[in-house]
């Protein structure tokens, strides 16, 4: 694939008309020394929506948020954003227009939660530049969105696990972007704190437009807060598109090994999966 010089940072793929905050993967190879995780990729993570990307353990999904956010360099092909490759873009560019929560975030010793958000700053600051008032009013705003203003010199790592989850998202949210990506956001956290910050991602689109993508686990909450969903098996792309188009028992048994039903959420009407279990077809009489 050849493509077009537009500075010395930046390639436009050719015949590239992206929507705005859209992603895209084209051939993309994914590995981690001679071991291929992700091979072959095509997928588009549609602007201005939220994209759900689900599969069994060990499929590549927090191996593909990684590629997307160039933490790992592909072996092969190409991730763009509006159409431009981002491995031609500059890291402070990228992360002006890109924020991560990674899976397992490693909080620095002793950091006040105030301070952890100030870091979203960082790719705005300049060189011997000053803090400006427009600095502090972006951690303000990011505190009071997630409630977390109450803790500001709370130590982050005496945070019960959604209160440290809510001050990861708020410096996400001090980073300013319109393109936030989530790995994994409610692991650890019982099902109360999950709903929390679901809904919170789901406010913070609604209400900013920003695109989101985040790896979830449970196929429930991916249908119910998804606009898009995206199913990975080995690696591979099982499925993509709105949640109640792709979302069927015959998907759940191909990629999960799991027999189920699908039936319409009776809060929301979006897909939700009821395993049949295995105990009760051994013992149809239990």
């Amino acid at each position: 694939m050849t493509s077009q010089q537009l500075t010395p940072q930046q390639d436009a793929l050719p015949g590239a008309s992206a929507q705005p905050d859209e992603l895209s993967t084209h051939g993309l190879d994914l590995r981690y020394g001679d071991r291929i995780v992700v091979g072959g990729l095509d997928l588009v993570l549609p602007g201005g929506a939220v994209t759900a990307i689900v599969g069994p353990n060990a499929c590549g999904k927090s191996t593909l948020l990684r590629g997307l956010t160039r933490l790992l360099a592909p072996s092969a092909g190409t991730v763009a954003l509006d159409g431009t490759d981002i491995h031609r873009m500059s890291a402070r560019s990228l992360a002006r227009r890109m924020g991560l929560l990674p899976q397992q975030p490693v909080t620095p010793e002793a950091i006040t939660v105030e301070a952890l958000v100030r870091l979203g700053r960082y790719p705005h600051q300049r060189l011997l530049s000053p803090w400006s008032a427009g600095d502090q009013a972006a951690v303000d705003a990011a505190l009071e969105r997630t409630g977390t203003a109450a803790l500001r010199e709370q130590p982050v790592d005496q945070l019960s696990g959604g209160q440290r989850q809510r001050a990861w998202i708020a410096l996400a949210l001090a980073q300013d972007t319109d393109l936030l990506l989530l790995d994994e956001p409610t692991t650890f956290l019982d099902l109360r704190h999950q709903l929390d910050v679901l809904d919170l991602v789901a406010e913070l689109h609604s209400e900013a437009g920003r695109t989101v993508v985040m790896v979830l686990h449970d196929l429930g909450q991916a249908a119910r807060y998804a606009d898009h969903l995206v199913v990975l098996k080995d690696g591979g792309l099982a499925a993509a598109g709105a949640p109640a188009d792709v979302l069927d028992a015959e998907l759940v048994k191909s990629v999960f090994d799991v027999d189920c039903r699908v039936i319409p959420d009776p809060e929301t009407g979006t897909p939700l999966v009821i395993p049949r279990s295995r105990t009760a077809r051994r013992n149809p009489s239990a």
